[in-house]
């Protein structure tokens, strides 16, 4: 075993420098950042693809709206349950073998996802895709925590931030353009080509990490494993269901979230009791940790839950096609590339409690600006609030993210990336959930007085969703029905600009909430009072870039 080192930070600079490692360095950041763009703009692609999918063959695969519905959960399901796991495994076998294998398997699931030839095959194959993001993106932070230094690992982390935004920012762009020339499938084998270049960079460049001491000859705790997965993947499911339903309390989402709450319940008592735990409780003790970790988890629930109503917004109020759609949200990507590796420098003067609550507050504002746009509002005045909300992630993010994977030691560097992917996708999911819960109800409240003197099943097909009332105004006119038509339409317009105001509202006292909170109780000081947040992993990254060869 090697010679302890000093932590990353510690470290002087000159070993940093000089030695041909920084090439190195950037090679392994290139070929990481090339695994997230693939997780993270696929997440968005499918989503411009949903309704050439429920067009009938030969021109989808005449997926009905669960059918569609699945075809998104399937790959959050597995790929939120299974994160901690993957996390935990990452630590015991190499972060490298996990990588590599998530993104083969997501490059064959893929391409088997392009020539589905049914909405149960996509399903399964995109359930197939989460299990393998959940595999790739714990392993991205773990070795960008591995192999950057100290403030270095900041502007990584910052770097790798920019990189999702642009990449979710990217995906309905792209999905658009291959979609007015291609069929639906083009949207899975445009991942072919970046999981080839991938496989080949991460072979080439990416370093096979020695596990350290805290994880070597340590028993793997497969009852915390089971645990943490069953539970995660319970709490998914009922969340997943109690948006689609908007009930929370039935047997379909209230015994899944309920199982799954007990699950993890008992993960926790399991792992204080452990000798040797698979995730140790006691770092959430740390006020810098348990800030940071609600600070992601909070930014994803307004990210997933309070822009998923700009595509309506876009499309069925303002007329907008999905590549133009795609285009207008290119200003919450261009403040991620903006602000995102800058961020690092306000860190080290500011500290990161300074950063957070200033971040999450210019969340807020953003929130705030977008609940006062209208049918007939400027785009451009819509484009500023929009770009005001991604500064604010920008400042949130790359902070929290190097907060959490900095505070556990480099041999649990796998469990505090899945604990940090953990919660970005359990807040995202909450997010979808909660406030498409809020955005229904409050759409439905304006849209009964207008569609109650219908036939029921015209009715209630039209509380549906602001493109379902739209479409029964079309039939309406079509019938000659063109005063009721207007009507309809009208309080579709009407009922939307509320329900989406609503939910914007509620985001932004979240997030506000959430700002005091992290005010609180993260410390003043440059880690924000988690433990180990600025002396870094106790195995530095020249171990990491060592001779040991490659898996």
């Amino acid at each position: 075993m090697s010679t302890p080192v000093p932590a990353a930070a510690d470290r002087p600079s000159r070993t940093h420098e000089g030695t041909g490692r920084e090439p190195r360095r950037t090679a392994v950041l290139v070929a990481v950042l090339a695994a997230v763009l693939l997780v993270s703009m696929d997440n968005s692609i499918l989503n411009v693809a949903l309704k050439t999918l429920a067009e009938p063959a030969p021109v989808g695969l005449g997926a009905d709206h669960s059918q569609l519905q699945w075809a998104v959960d399937a790959y959050t399901l597995a790929y939120a349950g299974l994160l901690l796991v993957s996390g935990l495994l990452g630590d015991r076998v190499g972060h490298k073998k996990l990588l590599v294998a998530g993104v083969a398997l997501f490059g064959v699931s893929s391409a088997l996802s392009a020539y589905a030839r049914t909405p149960d095959q996509l399903t399964g194959l995109r359930a197939v895709m989460g299990v393998a993001g959940s595999l790739i993106m714990p392993a991205t932070l773990a070795i960008i925590s591995a192999v950057f230094p100290g403030e270095r690992r900041t502007k990584a982390l910052g770097i790798w931030t920019a990189v999702v935004g642009v990449a979710v920012a990217l995906g309905p762009i792209i999905g658009g353009a291959l979609l007015e020339r291609f069929w639906w499938g083009s949207v899975f084998l445009v991942n072919v080509p970046i999981v080839a270049v991938a496989l080949v960079a991460m072979v080439r460049f990416v370093p096979a990490a020695r596990r350290s001491g805290t994880s070597e000859g340590r028993r793997m705790d497969l009852l915390g494993i089971a645990l943490s997965g069953l539970g995660l993947l319970g709490v998914v499911y009922g969340v997943i269901r109690a948006g689609e339903l908007n009930d929370w309390t039935g047997r379909d989402a209230g015994l899944p979230l309920a199982a799954g709450a007990v699950l993890l319940a008992a993960f926790v008592l399991w792992e204080r009791r452990v000798a040797q735990p698979a995730l140790d409780m006691r770092y959430f003790r740390e006020r810098g940790f348990a800030a940071a970790a609600t600070s992601l988890a909070v930014l994803y629930f307004a990210l997933v839950g309070g822009t998923f109503v700009i595509t309506f917004y876009l499309q069925s109020v303002r007329g907008y096609g999905p590549l133009l759609t795609g285009v207008c949200v290119l200003p919450l990507a261009a403040s991620l590339i903006i602000f995102a590796p800058r961020v690092p420098r306000l860190v080290a003067r500011f500290g990161v409690r300074a950063v957070c609550t200033s971040g999450l507050a210019t969340m807020a504002a953003g929130l705030l600006g977008l609940a006062a746009v209208g049918r007939s509002t400027p785009i451009w005045l819509f484009e500023i609030w929009l770009f005001v909300f991604g500064t604010g992630t920008a400042h949130v993010h790359p902070p929290s993210t190097a907060t959490v994977v900095s505070t556990l030691p480099a041999g649990e560097s796998g469990a505090a990336s899945a604990v940090n992917n953990t919660f970005r996708q359990v807040g995202g999911s909450l997010g979808a959930a909660v406030l498409g819960s809020v955005l229904n109800a409050a759409y439905r409240s304006r849209i009964d007085p207008a569609v109650g003197g219908l036939d029921e099943g015209l009715a209630e097909r039209a509380r549906g969703s602001v493109a379902a009332t739209l479409q029964v105004a079309q039939d309406l006119a079509a019938h000659g029905h063109g005063p009721q038509s207007y009507a309809v339409a009208q309080a579709a317009y009407g009922g939307f600009l509320h329900a989406m105001r609503t939910t914007w509202l509620a985001a932004s006292v979240v997030v506000l909430l959430t700002t005091v909170f992290v005010f609180l109780v993260m410390g003043p000081g440059p880690s924000g009072g988690a433990g180990q947040a600025v002396a870094g992993p106790a195995d530095g990254p020249d171990q990491v870039l060592g001779t040991e060869p490659s898996a």
